[in-house]
């Protein structure tokens, strides 16, 4: 296995101003950081107009470098760093209004680059400048947002300027060989792409000295301005061949199946909760507080298959970083681990599915209720940019004082963890094909609405005992199936309830409700949306094209007869 190594080097003059109002970092962090968040450069230039540009870009550069790793590292970087620049945009702005009573007195240009796994992602804003030489080739990754008027030129953007932020964003994969350089425009603007491009190629193993080169050739062209370059060196990226993850992935061993008054690591084993053909789970209680707990253990038939081990330990990793009274909480390792399983908190309960089978009717309150608790769990999995992907009553859990948790996050989508290159394929369909969405079944990506659907088809099925399309969903199926209106089946039901649970499982996943908040109040209170009549093209788009070419036909052939 590889790892990211790579050489940097930096210049910064104040040149022939006073003070120097550029600023620049760059910060590698240990594993696992490394890994899940990446290696962050930054630079920015404090605009000449303003109160106090040297603190301006001294604060972009230091908060970006330190908040950008205190985000969580389910984020994608896009989230993460966007999230950031948009609170210290407005911190920037708000420190200039009350400071300096001006929206000119905290303002910085920046350009930020995430490296992680082999992809470089750009965040740009002002005409500070990020170039890219690789086989050769200089290439200019950003570009200037400035506008002339007249002989003078001004900034189009800025950090600081504005209450509102628009942030140049792209992603480009990256290689070992290439090297990257930042610049303030007092640099680019005296040293032409040629000279840059000669000035790396000459010293490809001293960037120190290359920047410095740049910086003073800038000087002696007669820049006016603080003079500034940052650049580093890809050597290799963090490569993970099959054998060597195979290998970490089965550092611990499987445990053997376990039986009760077995100890394992100091856990007691009661009794078992639950086998399925992967997994089990075990009532354990930790014999050093007392506690109950539940361990679950990978099944031993699966100990060579690469890939349910790497979801078995994604779904403690995921366990982890959840924190909801509506999920079910992984317990952080206190001990050393002898064998591969994972210890969380023991919920006393039953599944949704046997709550479903024990009732011979189901009042709206309670109903609602349970919606609700899934929803604020899965509230937890979208603040950390996740998507459950396999939410069914089997996965919910209801404990005797009426508390609703899911549990079982396995089949769980991290935007944060997409982004890592793996030799392991994790784009494989895991979900439970009766509460799928459609979007997967055609081989597409699913979002937050995915899980709205899979909702959707759980709150129908509560209220029905039925499907809400009549059959399980197959790619074949999906163009021809309608939906079956809920209050048909259900005499209680409204009908604008019905039309809630006609959106949330709508076959586009743009029909869909967008948000969970939107679903549970159209629950909650009729939306008058769903008391008018709809026409067939807005119940059923394939039903009225499908009549439309029907009667065009039946026209076009009494044309034909009759001419």
């Amino acid at each position: 296995m590889s790892t990211l190594e790579l050489s940097h080097g930096y210049c910064s003059e104040a040149g022939v101003k006073p003070a120097n109002e550029d600023a620049l970092g760059l910060h590698t962090p240990e594993e696992p950081l490394l890994t899940t968040k990446g290696m962050v450069a930054v630079i920015a230039d404090g605009m000449s107009g303003a109160d106090d540009g040297a603190q301006a870009s001294s604060v972009c550069v230091r908060n970006f470098l330190t908040d950008y790793y205190s985000t969580p590292e389910s984020w994608s970087v896009k989230q993460s760093a966007l999230k950031i620049l948009t609170a210290l945009n407005r911190w920037l702005y708000s420190q200039g209004e009350s400071t300096y009573g001006s929206s000119r007195g905290l303002v910085s240009t920046l350009s930020a680059l995430v490296l992680k796994s082999s992809t470089a992602h750009l965040f740009h804003v002002g005409d500070t400048r990020v170039f890219l030489l690789r086989d050769g080739e200089l290439q200019t990754l950003t570009r200037d947002h400035r506008t002339r008027t007249g002989e003078r030129e001004f900034l189009t953007r800025a950090m600081g300027i504005e209450i509102s932020l628009e942030v140049d964003h792209h992603a480009i994969a990256v290689r070992p060989g290439d090297t990257f350089l930042m610049t303030t425009d007092g640099l680019h603007e005296w040293v032409n792409d040629d000279n840059i491009n000669r000035l790396l190629s000459e010293q490809p193993d001293d960037l120190i000295n290359a920047c410095r080169s740049l910086v003073q050739l800038a000087l002696r062209n007669g820049s006016r301005d603080n003079v500034s370059a940052q650049a580093f060196t890809i050597h290799s990226l963090p490569v993970q061949d099959e054998e060597s993850y195979f290998n970490e992935l089965t550092a611990l061993p499987f445990p053997p199946l376990l039986e009760p008054g077995q100890s394992l690591d100091g856990y007691r084993v009661v009794r078992e909760i639950h086998a399925a053909k992967r997994t089990q789970v075990y009532l354990v209680v930790d014999e050093q507080s007392g506690e109950q707990l539940a361990m679950k253990t990978p099944s031993p038939a699966y100990s060579d298959d690469p890939l349910f081990i790497d979801l078995f330990l994604h779904e403690e990793w995921i366990g982890r970083r959840l924190n909801s009274p509506h999920v079910m909480s992984v317990v952080e390792p206190d001990r050393p681990r002898q064998c591969l399983y994972y210890i969380a908190e023991y919920i006393d309960g039953q599944t949704l599915r046997q709550w479903m089978n024990d009732q011979e009717g189901i009042a709206l309150k309670r109903f609602r209720e349970i919606i609700e608790g899934i929803a604020a769990g899965l509230r937890a999995f979208q603040r950390l940019e996740m998507i459950h992907q396999d939410l069914k009553p089997e996965n919910i859990m209801i404990t005797p004082d009426g508390t609703v948790k899911i549990i079982d996050f396995g089949s769980a989508k991290v935007a944060g963890l997409q982004e890592i290159e793996s030799p392991i394929d994790r784009d494989v369909l895991l979900g439970t094909e009766r509460y799928t969405a459609p979007e997967y079944l055609r081989g597409g990506s699913g979002t937050s609405r995915a899980d709205i659907f899979s909702l959707g088809v759980i709150a129908y099925e509560m209220l029905t005992g039925e499907l809400p399309y009549g059959t399980v969903l197959t790619p074949r199926n999906l163009n021809r199936v309608s939906y079956q209106p809920a209050a048909l089946k259900n005499d209680l039901l409204p009908v604008w309830m019905d039309g809630a649970l006609e959106k949330a499982v709508a076959i586009d996943p743009n029909r869909r409700y967008e948000s969970l908040s939107e679903f549970l109040r159209d629950l909650r209170q009729p939306n008058p949306d769903f008391d008018l009549p709809q026409s067939l093209m807005e119940r059923d788009p394939a039903a009225f094209w499908r009549g439309t070419s029907i009667v065009l036909l039946i026209l076009l052939l009494i044309s034909i007869a009759s001419g």
